[in-house]
């Protein structure tokens, strides 16, 4: 049996692209990442691998022919025999949905919006939170549903007007891409024929299964075999080694929750009826196992390979940034009138730009095998970012082409959609050094681990008010900042980052020494 291969998402607001050139035929067979097609797109040329093994069973276009995102682009046998419920449509029909739908079909009809890729590599994600509820109407771009993955916090938007028939999950199960998400009906009634239309509840989750039981039947029935939990539940009663039939669920309908597996944990089944009564109960001597999952598992996985693969060493220095904070002081104020929030951040930001034109080595990148270094002319600039959902770090593009008050707009813009867990994936992609400003919580040494494939990450410490000897040796207060690189030591020696920290930290105790500087 086959599958379809959906057209993802290749670019922010693209929706069709020509078919250039087909690598493949009918026939063939492909490997995982093989490029099966060359299309074209309104801004560039891309080529679109195969998600698996298997045999090319059918083309859906011609070359030349237009593909639309979210429609089948080919067929494929896997190598293993797996199938999806996806329909096939034949080429015909294929260029007979890339125009546009009549307005004269059923209005009951409805459409399944396709989870669509939500950035490389990316195949789940969780979903926090329904903007809206079965029966909405919604306007196309309106936002739908905020979901994790495992590196931001992502809105997806409705592809165009009309009203939620259908949401496949319930908030905390998990979505994979190229699954229906939610069902539309259109507001001009167009339909899109696919299984989903006729039969809905064929693609629908577990959780979404659940909560038809729960309105069909009463509440005796619902724990009558199989247990009522959405997927993340279930999946963290297999981690905690529970079979989940065997716990009681507090939940409305007899609904298993994550709470219910710990109390089920800590001592035994505890009965829906004194449920609630038990968790008042102090609970001694217990433990509390989560999953690792979003962007903490991205985290733990990027750290682990980049000490495994680079030799990391650290150096650190003082920096007097007395007049630095003098100057801020002093600008800040002018800047708030005019809503831009200036902080010391832009001018480290602009400083290390100004050094790294010294000593390109730093800004540059090494392969795996360490045969080549790469060189970067752009310096995208990271941040390391603490937020609700973990470590974040997006990064200010081209900051060598950047005034300090470009790169303050930046770093606001980018602290803002951080915190909110909402940064774009074009934020997070291209960095090429990065700054983690620690001393915003506290602490003043630090060794950072790089953030692969860079070359290059300095911690910031907290500014401290501390004694020192003024040139004529009289003790002075001075506002002091510990900075700690960690450097890739196959392509970094420990004079090279010497020399550029020195360079660097010319320029931020003497700010206005930039400004010869700049271009």
């Amino acid at each position: 049996m086959s599958k379809d291969f959906i057209l993802p998402d290749i670019g922010e607001g693209i929706v069709e692209c020509e078919i250039v050139e087909w690598l493949v035929a009918e026939g063939d067979s492909v490997k995982e990442d093989q490029p099966v097609v060359e299309v074209m797109t309104d801004k560039a040329m891309v080529e679109i691998p195969a998600k698996e093994d298997g045999v090319v069973e059918k083309l859906y276009y011609a070359k030349g022919d237009i593909a639309k995102v979210h429609s089948p682009l080919f067929a494929i046998n896997p190598a293993d025999g797996s199938t999806d419920e996806a329909p096939k449509k034949p080429q015909q029909q294929a260029q007979q949905d890339a125009k546009p739908a009549p307005t004269n079909s059923r209005s009951a009809a409805t459409t399944d919006f396709i989870l669509p890729d939500i950035g490389e590599g990316i195949v789940e994600c969780e979903i926090v939170e329904w903007k809206v509820a079965e029966g909405d109407e919604v306007k196309e771009d309106q936002p739908v549903v905020e979901v994790m993955t495992d590196k931001a916090m992502v809105e997806i938007p409705a592809k165009e007007d009309g009203k939620v028939a259908k949401l496949y999950y319930q908030k905390g199960d998990i979505a994979k891409v190229h699954e229906p998400l939610f069902a539309l009906q259109p507001a001009n009634g167009a339909a899109v024929e696919s299984s989903s239309n006729a039969e809905p509840e064929s693609h629908a989750t577990p959780a979404a299964q659940s909560s038809a039981t729960e309105q069909a039947e009463p509440a005796a029935k619902a724990r009558q075999g199989k247990a009522v939990a959405s997927p993340a539940v279930r999946r963290l009663a297999r981690e905690m080694d529970i079979d989940i039939a065997s716990v009681a669920g507090s939940g409305k309908k007899g609904r298993v929750l994550k709470d219910d597996l710990k109390r089920h944990q800590q001592g035994g089944n505890v009965s829906a009826s004194n449920a609630a009564s038990a968790s008042q109960q102090p609970v001694s001597g217990g433990t509390r196992t989560e999953a690792i999952r979003g962007v903490k598992a991205a985290m733990a996985k990027q750290m682990a390979d980049s000490v495994a693969t680079i030799p990391h060493f650290t150096y650190a220095d003082e920096f007097d940034v007395t007049e630095l904070i003098a100057l801020r002081q002093k600008l800040k104020g002018q800047y708030e009138k005019q809503g831009i929030r200036l902080t010391v951040m832009p001018f480290f930001i602009k400083a290390l730009s100004l050094a790294l034109k010294e000593f390109p080595i730093i800004n540059a990148q090494v392969n795996d095998d360490c045969t080549e270094v790469t060189y970067f002319d752009d310096h995208n600039i990271g941040m390391a970012v603490d937020t609700k959902i973990g470590l974040l770090v997006p990064n200010v593009k081209q900051v060598n082409q950047r005034s300090i008050l470009g790169v303050a707009e930046e770093v606001n813009r980018l602290t803002q959609a951080a915190r909110e867990g909402k940064v774009s994936q074009q934020d997070m992609k291209g960095g090429t050094i990065t700054i983690s400003n620690i001393g915003v919580i506290g602490g003043t040494v630090a060794t950072p681990i790089i953030n692969k494939p860079e070359a290059a990450i300095v911690a910031l410490g907290k500014v401290q008010e501390l004694p020192r000897f003024d040139a004529d040796g009289n003790v002075v207060s001075r506002k002091i900042m510990t900075v700690s690189w960690s450097g890739d030591h196959r392509i970094i020696d420990g004079g090279t980052i010497a020399r550029f920290n020195r360079r660097w930290q010319e320029f931020l105790e003497d700010p206005s020494s930039m400004l010869v500087n700049m271009v």
